[in-house]
């Protein structure tokens, strides 16, 4: 997967140098690009932003540098253009799962009030992390291309490993254990000591089932119950 991402702090996107994500990069696996919008800014003192016309409060990023930053990456990279704003759709799982098949990604990063209007004339996708305010796109970005990149095949070792993780399924993950079985007298739970695969499974799932409906029960009312959940939901805790 090939990503740019347009920013005017590209030092910030380092942290993709490093982890997991880091070493896929080394294998090949995948390109990431920071951009400076600033770089291609028309003014003589790089400027990249304005007063709003009308007036009001803040400033606004001007339309030149950035679209000329977007065509300067499509000609190399003719994947989506995303925008990280408030007005976007609230970033899922699912909509991780639908980008990391994507080969080419462009992503922008705003600052200030905001960008101006006639930008989204080149924007194909906006998101947003939800209903509070950042400092500026980067903070938005991080996570969102770091939850599309670690589903990149490969990219995990294993590609079924991401399989039971916190929404994938739509339910919250079960409760993980490792060693030392017994610490400071609080115990790993007996099943997952036992051996027996199918238990374990049922266990992990009922677990799922009761730990969404307690904590995230917005998720659960959405949950297609199967026969064996409902059954799983019934026995004694």
């Amino acid at each position: 997967m090939k990503i740019n991402i347009l920013t005017l702090f590209p030092e910030m996107f380092d942290i993709f140098n490093h982890s997991i994500i880091g070493k896929a990069k080394e294998k090949g696996l995948m390109e990431i690009e920071a951009i400076n919008i600033r770089d291609f800014s028309l003014n003589k003192h790089k400027k990249v932003d304005d007063y709003p016309y009308g007036g009001g409060a803040g400033m606004v990023m001007t339309p030149q540098p950035i679209i000329d930053a977007i065509n300067h990456c499509k000609e190399a990279n003719k994947g989506k253009v995303i925008f990280l704003g408030p007005k976007g759709k609230k970033f899922n799982q699912q909509m991780a799962e639908n980008l990391s098949k994507e080969q080419e990604l462009i992503f922008i990063c705003g600052h200030y009030e905001g960008i101006d209007e006639r930008v989204y004339n080149h924007i194909d996708m906006e998101i947003s992390l939800g209903d509070f305010i950042l400092t500026g796109g980067e903070m938005a970005a991080i996570p969102v291309i770091d939850s599309i990149l670690r589903l990149v095949n490969g990219v995990l070792g294993k590609e079924e490993s991401h399989m039971d993780e916190s929404f994938s399924d739509g339910l919250l993950e079960y409760p993980q254990y490792t060693r030392p079985d017994d610490y400071a007298g609080d115990r790993v739970p007996d099943i997952l000591l036992s051996g027996h695969h199918e238990k374990i499974r049922q266990w992990r799932r009922k677990q799922s089932l009761l730990i969404t409906k307690n904590k995230r029960p917005d998720l659960f009312k959405r949950v297609c119950l199967s026969k064996e959940d409902i059954k799983l939901l019934k026995e004694d805790n």
